[in-house]
């Protein structure tokens, strides 16, 4: 067994195919299946799902994938040791929400292919709290993620506040929304936004992105804490289409100011003040222990994202620019008690 052989394999299971992972090492296709039967014979058991279309790793494969990598990450790890002036080789894991990976990871990704040309990224997207499951099993080597303020991050992680995103609860003007007995008599402020608590909202849907997005995240233990019913009425990437439903009185919705203020939706919604409810969302980059070769790169790509985001003069909005998905057909606006 050698490094090259677990090289092919890994480049299968990544690419799931023969041929681009032939092409991305620079190797004949039968020189590549040589590697991998060589893996297999010393192994004893059949890795590659060679009938799946894509190939697919078999249960044993899928154990072998992952020593794999962490052997080979291993020698990239003593490399860098061996040789700690050289330039950063290897591969940089980098974990991203969907928003994220569109738009604001172009500009880092260009600095760090610029600064550390031999260094090969991976950007994996995923909503946020899988994000920090993954950085903490050392699945991802770091991530940017968009969190409640009150989630507590973990302390076996590194984490450096990028942004603060305030958040504003949105729903149609033409919902009626009544306050408790003692907002009966005063219901708006001056703003004209009505000011409820969560228990007014109860009995309202929402309509949000999937199960996993920060901002859904907030109102989710937001109506749980309080022992409230929290009720999904439409799962639905993308901002346009999440208030276009909530301006037909679909339900209610959760957005950043910025979204809300350039929407076409905006003049038939009503932001709604909450007393009860703190939506911010904090903006992190985390990462766990790094290897001596990636402590570099990493500090490069927090400068890079503070830059972006310092340009837009705003965190991302984490439902904006995602393909659309409709998870349930519309239901009434609001539930028959």
């Amino acid at each position: 067994m050698n490094t090259r052989d677990l090289q092919a394999f890994v480049a299968v299971v990544d690419q799931g195919s023969m041929v681009r992972a032939a092409s991305q090492l620079h190797v004949t296709q039968p020189g590549l299946t040589r590697r991998i039967q060589n893996l297999e014979t010393a192994l004893g058991v059949p890795l590659l799902d060679r009938q799946s279309k894509p190939v697919k790793p078999t249960h044993a494969g899928r154990e072998a994938y992952a020593f794999a990598r962490a052997v080979l990450r291993s020698v990239d790890d003593l490399l860098a040791v061996a040789a700690p002036a050289s330039e950063p080789v290897g591969e940089l894991r980098i974990g991203v929400p969907p928003f994220l990976s569109e738009l604001a990871l172009e500009r880092p990704i260009d600095r760090l292919r610029g600064a550390f040309p031999k260094l090969s990224l991976r950007v994996t997207a995923a909503w946020s709290p899988a994000l920090v499951e993954r950085t903490l099993g050392a699945e991802i080597d770091a991530a940017v993620v968009m969190m409640p303020a009150s989630f507590a991050m973990p302390s076996a992680l590194t984490a450096t506040l990028l942004a603060e995103q305030p958040t504003l609860i949105v729903a149609s003007r033409s919902l009626d929304l009544q306050g408790g007995e003692r907002n009966r008599n005063n219901t708006r402020r001056r703003s004209g936004a009505p000011r409820l608590t969560l228990a007014d909202l109860a009995g309202y849907a929402w309509v949000l992105n999937q199960d996993g997005c920060g901002m859904r995240s907030t109102v989710s233990r937001a109506l749980r804490a309080a022992g409230l019913p929290f009720d999904v009425a439409v799962e639905a990437f993308g901002a346009d289409l999440q208030l276009s439903l909530v301006a037909r009185g679909v339900g209610l919705g959760i957005v950043t100011p910025d979204v809300l203020a350039r929407s076409p939706y905006r003049d038939a919604l009503q932001p709604v003040t909450v007393s009860d409810f703190e939506g911010g969302l904090g903006v992190w980059l985390i990462h766990g222990t790094l290897p001596g070769r990636l402590m570099r790169p990493v500090a490069l790509l927090q400068v890079a994202l503070l830059e972006v985001l310092a340009a837009a003069g705003r965190a991302p909005d984490e439902s904006a620019e995602i393909p659309i998905k409709t998870a349930t057909a519309p239901r009434a606006r609001k539930r028959t008690k």
